[in-house]
């Protein structure tokens, strides 16, 4: 069995477009040997999407709901903030020269470099965190 981290943004098409995914991620999130993970911190950036984006609020009746439904519907773990994960964002070189500033990304691939599993994400600005040792599958 793998283990892979998705990123907020995989999620969120999982529970709505997931023919944005992509071939080769959908072959991954579909694949009930596989095991997938979320970290917390992505759990905090769906409750504020929830708060401030419509668009999320149409998939759920509730937060509560949202939040039930990535363990109970989706069987994701949820992989906590431990202080490992912060002490690994606290040592993480930053993507400035992309102005990569969102503390909520680097928690989360903090989050899988201390978990040593693949992240998937569309974020390109993920990449540069390769060279620190990120195994990234983007699509």
């Amino acid at each position: 069995m793998a283990r892979y981290l998705i990123d907020t943004n995989v999620f969120i098409k999982m529970c709505g477009d997931f023919a944005l995914l992509g071939e080769d991620v959908w072959a991954i999130v579909s694949n009930y040997e596989n095991q997938l993970c979320i970290s917390s911190e992505s759990l905090k950036e769906l409750v504020h999407l929830y708060n401030t984006k419509p668009n999320i609020r149409r998939l759920w009746k509730s937060k509560q709901d949202m939040l039930l439904s990535i363990t109970d519907v989706f069987h994701i773990n949820v992989l906590f903030v431990t202080q490992n994960v912060i002490d690994k964002y606290a040592e993480m070189y930053i993507n400035e020269y992309e102005q990569h500033n969102d503390p909520s990304d680097h928690v989360i691939i903090a989050t899988a470099l201390v978990y040593g599993i693949p992240l998937i994400s569309n974020d390109k600005k993920f990449a540069y965190y390769r060279n620190q040792g990120l195994d990234l599958i983007e699509y």
